[in-house]
């Protein structure tokens, strides 16, 4: 993207054009229909269109082009030019989003003027946007435990290469927000940042989303990776993508090239790639429904995104900083977490991870109340079994149905695996909470079956099935 296209049907107009901005140190290149225009177009993205409206001998002319070239590459600019103009072409112009309109025969001050004003807006547009994305950080990416440590050390750790990772952890841990993280500091942070919704793709458009097409036709569709180009692009999912895709994925990490739909012309790209996954994808090649020769290719650096429960410490941090956000992007209440509530937050189980915590945060503050500090009260219930109201207990109807010393283990074993769960499988900081010598601690909870397991070196409460 470091040339001035020049279009004309005027081989002498187009070769003046050229030996203008060449001598003001302009790259340029030259097409003479339609066909030749839009299969440069799709070959290299130029910097900028010097395009005249009547191109005799062509299937499109200059404003089916600039209509074209528009809807693809929006920040490409264009400058017209025609040897026929009048006020209704230059408006019908400037409204498909040229730069500018130049009546032939052309002043040559004036060209240049125009054509360096162009290029300047270009730059400044492009400049912007960088400079944009850079107020904008992943604030999601915060925490204090010592998995986040680990997780943010890792992604520190890759940002400046170019080398593929491949993100795993279960649903709404922020695969995504940590994608985000690697770009915003790369040396690719400039340049776009593309995500594929996998589980969006089929057999049926696959294709044409990710390779693009209709260069043939003058009808080009752009597709992601070709948006991708100098940038990152980011495979959300990467599980569900169609396995006659795959292979073609893996043909395009080999040769860093691909072909588009319709065309047997390879295109030469530049991208670095991030996937994420949900699900093994070592169970997934067993199966049969993943290439075992693309996971290589994908997972050169393998980061586990932690869950929330392995992540406990940084619940209150993260309500908190979804209270501030709703706060201040949605205009909704300015509210704070109540030591009790906080207590609460910690102690719920939390499958849906952080997605979910920040759903629960924008419930509360839609749903709940006025008061300026969030009770207990006003979170859903974690288990079903008991809630709280106004200082009191209250039972679910199930509970009725139970003897004494039935619903007494009920709450005696719901009790204690909210509390090791609130400290994290910490036995010993769970029995100085409750008031219990650690080896009594363990004898109850043998009692009351249930059971610990060390998973990433904490413990983790379960029942004994």
């Amino acid at each position: 993207m470091t040339d001035i296209l020049i279009v004309d049907d005027e081989r002498d107009i187009r070769e003046l054009i050229s030996d203008i901005l060449i001598d003001e140190g302009y790259k340029t290149r030259l097409a003479g229909t339609s066909d030749s225009a839009m299969r440069q177009i799709a070959d290299e993205r130029p910097a900028m269109l010097v395009l005249d409206i009547w191109l005799k001998d062509s299937a499109m002319d200059g404003i089916d082009i600039l209509k074209s070239v528009k809807a693809n590459y929006p920040d490409i600019p264009v400058v017209i030019i025609s040897g026929h103009g009048n006020i209704e072409i230059a408006v019908a112009a400037i409204k498909q989003g040229a730069f500018d309109f130049i009546e032939k025969p052309f002043n040559i001050d004036q060209l240049i003027v125009v054509i360096r004003r162009a290029m300047e807006v270009a730059n400044l547009r492009s400049e912007n946007t960088a400079l944009r994305s850079h107020y904008h950080p992943p604030l999601e990416l915060i925490g204090q435990s010592s998995a986040y440590k680990t997780l943010k050390s890792n992604l520190d750790k890759v940002t400046k290469s170019n080398g593929r990772v491949l993100l795993t952890g279960p649903s709404g841990v922020g695969k995504e927000t940590s994608a985000r993280f690697i770009h915003f500091n790369s040396n690719r942070a400039d340049m776009p940042l593309v995500v594929v919704n996998c589980a969006s793709l089929d057999t049926e458009n696959a294709d044409l989303k990710l390779f693009g097409g209709g260069a043939e036709s003058g009808n080009l569709h752009v597709g992601l990776l070709e948006s991708a180009h100098n940038g990152i692009l980011f495979f959300d999912e990467i599980a569900n993508l169609p396995f006659s895709v795959q292979g073609k994925l893996l043909r395009v990490l080999v040769d860093q090239s691909f072909t588009r739909v319709d065309s047997s012309t390879e295109q030469k790209i530049d991208i670095r790639v991030i996937s994420a996954t949900a699900r093994n994808l070592e169970h997934e090649i067993k199966a049969g429904t993943f290439r075992e020769e693309l996971f290589h290719r994908l997972n050169v650096v393998p980061i586990a995104v932690p869950s929330l429960e392995e992540r406990r410490e940084d619940i209150t941090v993260l309500a908190e900083h979804f209270l501030i956000e709703f706060h201040e992007k949605l205009g909704l209440p300015k509210r704070a977490l109540s030591d009790a509530a906080a207590t609460t937050l910690q102690s719920m189980v939390w499958p849906g991870n952080i997605r979910q915590l920040k759903n629960v945060v924008e419930r509360v503050l839609i749903m709940g109340s006025s008061k300026n500090l969030i009770e207990p009260e006003e979170l859903p219930s974690s288990n079903g079994i008991i809630d709280s109201k106004d200082g009191q207990i209250v039972l679910s109807g199930s509970v009725a149905t139970f003897s004494l010393r039935e619903a007494r283990e009920l709450f005696e074993r719901e009790y204690l695996l909210t509390q090791i769960n609130r400290f994290g499988g910490n036995i010993s900081r769970t029995a100085s909470f409750v008031g219990m010598e650690r080896s009594a601690l363990h004898r109850k909870l043998k009692s009351l079956g249930v059971v610990t397991s060390n998973r990433s070196g904490s413990l983790i409460s379960g029942l004994d099935e």
